[in-house]
C-alpha cells in the first residue's frame, strides 16, 4: 500500500482541489496547524509562505495558502527572499504511515514551486527587455560619437584649409611690406595674431581629439558592458533550462526533492546577485550617456568659438589689405610730385644757366629776372598745395565712392530680400488659398490658354483675351472680349499662352503629393476640340519639356515613394486605363482586346461589357477591368504608350488629330509604414475629356457624327451634375451618364478635385471660349465636401477603385 501512494504520478491542480475537498475540515486544520509549527519562524514582516494578491482572502490562515493559489493560479504572486528560503527549506511533516497526509503536502509544494518558477520567468522576461532598451541607447550613442568624429573631422579639414590661406596671406604681405618700411609694424601685428590664432586653433584641435580617444574609451567600457550583459542573460537561460529540468525530476522521483530544491536556492541567490548588478550598471549607462551628452554640447560652443575666430581673423586680414593699398595710392601720389618737381627744377636749371652765360649782357636785367623767378618759386608752392589738395579731393572721392558702394550693396540685399519674402507670402497665399477650398470642399479650377497656330485666324485682329494686371486679379483672373464686350472671370490659377508644361505642373505637384499621403485625388481637363487639353494631360512624353501632367506625376509619386522608403514606408501600386466611347467603357490595356476593339467599329455590343459599381464605402470600381501591378516608371511609360495607341482618335475639321473619347488613368496607391504600422489608401484619377465641339464646324459625318452627339450628351450631363450640385439639390444626375456616374465620388464625395479648363485664343472660337468659362466658373463655385484621409486597412478585394 506504501508502495502504491509513493509511485503516484502527480496530480494536477484540478485533481488537488479534489483531493482537498474531500479531506475533512478538521483534518486539514490539524494538517495547516502542524504545518505552521514545523515551519520556519515568523519574520517580523508577518507574511505567509507564499502570498498572494487577492483582497478577498486577507484573513485566510496560513493552511489555505494552497488553495487560494490553486483557485487563483493566473492571478499575480509576488516572493521575497524569505518566502523563497522558506518555500525551499520547509521539510514534509506527518505521521509515518500517512502516505495521503504526505502526498498532499507534496502537491501544495509542488503548486508553490510551480508558482515561483512562473514569478522567475517574468523577471527573466523583464530583464530581457531592460537587455533589449540598453541596446538600443548603445547603438543611439554609437551613432552620436560616430556623427560627432565626423564633425570633428570636417572641422579639421576647414581649420587646415583656413590654415593654409592664412600661410600664403602671409608670405604674400611679407614680400610687399618688405619694400614698404612704414607698414613692418603692422606686418608684424598681423603676423603675430595669424601666429596666435594658429596656435589657439591647434590647440582647441588637440582638445577635440583628446575629447574624441575619451568618446572612444567610453564606447569601449560600454561594449565591454554589453558583453556581460550577454553572458549573464546566457547564464540566466542555463539556469531557466536547469529549473525545468529540475521540475520535471521532481515530478517523476519524488526522492531526489530535497536536494534540487537546494541547487534552485543557490542559483536563485545567484540570480538576485546579478539583478542586482544589471541595475547598478544601468544606472551607470544612464549616467554615461548624460556625459556624452553634456561634451557633445561642448564641442558645439568651442565649435562656434572658432567660427568667430575665423571672422576677426579675415576681418584683421582685410584691415591690413586696406591700409597697404592705401599707403601704395599715397607713396605713387608722392613720386608723380617728385617727378614734377624734378621736371619743373631742371628747366629752372637750365634757364639760370643761360641767364649767367648772358649775365655780362644782362645785368640790368638780371633783377627782374630773379623777382620772376621768385614769382615762378610762389607759383611752384602754389600748385603744389593744389596738388595736395587735389589728392585729399580724390581720397575723400574714393571714401565717397566706396560708401556709396557698400549703400548700393545694402540696397541690393534688401531688395533680394524683399523679393524672398514676395515668393514666400505668394507660396503662403497659395498654402493657405488651398487650405480654405479644401475647408470649403470646392472643386479648384485651373484655367490654361493655348497659343496662336498658324491655322488660327488671322494675326492682324484684336486679341479676345487679355490678362488683368491688378495685384488681386494676376495669375488669376482672365478676360473674355466678344463683339467689343469683355467679361471677366477668376479662377484659382490662369495660365497665359507662354506658360510652359513645367510651369503647370508645379502648380498641382502639392495635390499629387496627397495620393500618397492617402487622399482621393482627381484631375481632368475640360474644353473644346483642339483648345489643349490632351497637350496638357499627356504632351509628348518622349521630349522632356513638353511632358503632360500625367508622366510628370507618374514621376514624382515613384521619386517621392522611393525617398520615403528611408523612413519605413512601402508603397504598391495598380494602374489601370479605360476610354468611354460612344457611352461603352473600353479595357485600353487588356491583352486580349476583341477585334472590335481593335477596328474601332460600332456594328454591335462588344465582347466584355463592364459595369460601374460602388461598394458600401463610397469607392467605385469597375468589374473586369484589367488592373497592372506597376513598380517603377518604365512600366507606367509602356502602359500609356500601348494605351495611347488603343485610344480611338479621330480627324475632323476643327482637329487634325481629335479625341473621340474620354480617357481615364486611375493609380491605385497602397502605403504602409512598417514602424509606426500606419496604413494609407490614395487613389490618383487623371481624365482627359473629350473635345465639346459644334456639328456646323467640325464636319462630322457618319461615325464620326455618332461619336460628336455621345460626346456632347455626356458632357451635357456633366453640366447638369454640376448644375445640381451648385444649386445643391436632393438629386444629382449621376447616372444619366456612365461619365458622371464613374466621376461621382470626385464630384459629390470626399476627394480633392482640380479642373483644367483649356481655352483657345482663335477669334472664331470665342463662343465656345466664353462657354467654356462660364461653365468652369459654375464648378468652382461647387462644395463636394471636405476631403478626408483613407487610412484604413486595404481591402482583400483586388478590384481597383476609382473613387
Amino acid at each position: 500500500m506504501a508502495s502504491r501512494n509513493q509511485n503516484r504520478p502527480p496530480k494536477t491542480p484540478l485533481h488537488k482541489k479534489e483531493v482537498g475537498e474531500e479531506i475533512p475540515f478538521d483534518k486539514r486544520r490539524k494538517i495547516g496547524v502542524g504545518r505552521m509549527a514545523g515551519g520556519p519562524p515568523a519574520t517580523g514582516r508577518g507574511r505567509q509562505v507564499l502570498s498572494t494578491v487577492n483582497p478577498g482572502q486577507e484573513s485566510a490562515g496560513p493552511g489555505s495558502t494552497g488553495d487560494s493559489a490553486a483557485a487563483g493560479g493566473t492571478e499575480s504572486v509576488n516572493f521575497t527572499r524569505d518566502e523563497v528560503e522558506a518555500l525551499l527549506n520547509e521539510k514534509i511533516k506527518g505521521k509515518k504511515f500517512d502516505l495521503k497526509g504526505k502526498m498532499e503536502q507534496i502537491s501544495e509544494s509542488n503548486k508553490r514551486l510551480r508558482l515561483c518558477i512562473r514569478w522567475f520567468q517574468g523577471i527573466e522576461e523583464g530583464l530581457i527587455q531592460e537587455q533589449e532598451k540598453l541596446r538600443i541607447s548603445l547603438a543611439a550613442a554609437e551613432n552620436k560619437c560616430a556623427d560627432l568624429d565626423m564633425q570633428r573631422k570636417n572641422k579639421e579639414d576647414e581649420l587646415n584649409m583656413a590654415i593654409g590661406q592664412l600661410r600664403q596671406n602671409h608670405a604674400l604681405l611679407q614680400e610687399k611690406l618688405s619694400k614698404e618700411e612704414s607698414d613692418k609694424l603692422d606686418a608684424i601685428e598681423s603676423h603675430r595674431r595669424e601666429k596666435e590664432a594658429r596656435v589657439a586653433a591647434e590647440n582647441v584641435q588637440v582638445s577635440l581629439s583628446e575629447e574624441l580617444e575619451k568618446t572612444r574609451q567610453e564606447k569601449l567600457a560600454v561594449d565591454q558592458k554589453v558583453l556581460t550583459f550577454e553572458d549573464m542573460y546566457k547564464r540566466l537561460q542555463e539556469y531557466n533550462t536547469s529549473l525545468q529540468q529540475y521540475n520535471s525530476r521532481m515530478q517523476t522521483d519524488l526522492a531526489t526533492t530535497t536536494a534540487t530544491l537546494q541547487q534552485v536556492e543557490k542559483e536563485k541567490v545567484a540570480i538576485l546577485e546579478t539583478l542586482s548588478t544589471l541595475r547598478g550598471h544601468y544606472s551607470t549607462m544612464k549616467d554615461q550617456l548624460a556625459s556624452s551628452k553634456a561634451s557633445q554640447d561642448e564641442v558645439i560652443k568651442q565649435k562656434q568659438a572658432l567660427e568667430n575666430d575665423v571672422k576677426c581673423l579675415r576681418a584683421e586680414m582685410q584691415q591690413v589689405r586696406e591700409d597697404r593699398d592705401r599707403h601704395f595710392s599715397q607713396v605713387q601720389a608722392l613720386t608723380a610730385e617728385i617727378e614734377k618737381y624734378r621736371e619743373s627744377t631742371g628747366k629752372s636749371v637750365a634757364e639760370l644757366d643761360r641767364l649767367m652765360i648772358k649775365s655780362n649782357a644782362l645785368e640790368e636785367t638780371c633783377a627782374s629776372q630773379r623777382e620772376q623767378l621768385q614769382i615762378l618759386q610762389h607759383q611752384l608752392a602754389a600748385a603744389n598745395e593744389k596738388l595736395k589738395i587735389a589728392n585729399l579731393s580724390a581720397s575723400e572721392t574714393m571714401i565717397e565712392f566706396e560708401d556709396q558702394k557698400r549703400v548700393i550693396g545694402e540696397l541690393k540685399d534688401r531688395l533680394a530680400e524683399a523679393e524672398l519674402q514676395i515668393s514666400e507670402g505668394e507660396k503662403l497665399r497659395k498654402k493657405l488659398h488651398n487650405t480654405i477650398l479644401e475647408l470649403k470642399g470646392n472643386i479648384r479650377v485651373f484655367c490654361r490658354v493655348r497659343p496662336l497656330l498658324p491655322e488660327d485666324g488671322s494675326g492682324s485682329e484684336t486679341p479676345v483675351i487679355s490678362y488683368p494686371t491688378s495685384t488681386e486679379a494676376r495669375d488669376r483672373g482672365i478676360d473674355l472680349i466678344q463683339s467689343g464686350q469683355k467679361y471677366p472671370f477668376m479662377f484659382d490659377k490662369v495660365f497665359s499662352h507662354d506658360a510652359t508644361q513645367n510651369d503647370v505642373f508645379v502648380e498641382i505637384s502639392q495635390l499629387v503629393q496627397s495620393a500618397l499621403d492617402g487622399y482621393k485625388v482627381c484631375i481632368f481637363a475640360y474644353g473644346q476640340t483642339g483648345s489643349g487639353k490632351t497637350y496638357t494631360m499627356m504632351g509628348h512624353p518622349e521630349s522632356t519639356e513638353q511632358k503632360g501632367l500625367i508622366p510628370r506625376s507618374l514621376e514624382q509619386i515613384f521619386q517621392t515613394s522611393q525617398s520615403l522608403s528611408a523612413q519605413g514606408w512601402k508603397y504598391k501600386m495598380q494602374a489601370s486605363m479605360l476610354e468611354i466611347y460612344n457611352e461603352t467603357i473600353r479595357d485600353l490595356i487588356s491583352t486580349n482586346r476583341p477585334s472590335f476593339d481593335l477596328t474601332r467599329v460600332e456594328n454591335g455590343a462588344p465582347g466584355k461589357q463592364y459595369a460601374i459599381k460602388h461598394d458600401a464605402n463610397g469607392n467605385t470600381y469597375v468589374s473586369d477591368l484589367t488592373i497592372v501591378d506597376v513598380c517603377s516608371i518604365k512600366e507606367v511609360s509602356y502602359l500609356l504608350h500601348q494605351a495611347a495607341q488603343s485610344r480611338s482618335v479621330g480627324k475632323t475639321q476643327m482637329n487634325e488629330q481629335s479625341s473621340r473619347s474620354h480617357f481615364v488613368f486611375t493609380l491605385r496607391i497602397s502605403g504602409v509604414n512598417e514602424s509606426t504600422e500606419q496604413q494609407v489608401q490614395g487613389v490618383l484619377n487623371l481624365i482627359d475629356l473629350a473635345g465639346s465641339e459644334r456639328l456646323s464646324r467640325s464636319g462630322a459625318t457618319g461615325d464620326r457624327l455618332k461619336e460628336t452627339q455621345a460626346i456632347n450628351k455626356s458632357l451635357s450631363c456633366l453640366a447638369d451634375v454640376i448644375f445640381a450640385l451648385a444649386k445643391k439639390e436632393d438629386h444629382v444626375p449621376f447616372r444619366n451618364s456612365k461619365l458622371t456616374y464613374l466621376l461621382q465620388p470626385c464630384l459629390g464625395g470626399d476627394s480633392k478635385t482640380l479642373m483644367f479648363v483649356n481655352i483657345s485664343p482663335d477669334p472664331s472660337s470665342v463662343g465656345e471660349s466664353l462657354c467654356s468659362l462660364r461653365f468652369a466658373a459654375r464648378v468652382n463655385s461647387c462644395e463636394i465636401g471636405i476631403p478626408r484621409r483613407q487610412t484604413t486597412t486595404r481591402s482583400s478585394d483586388s478590384r481597383l477603385s476609382y473613387g
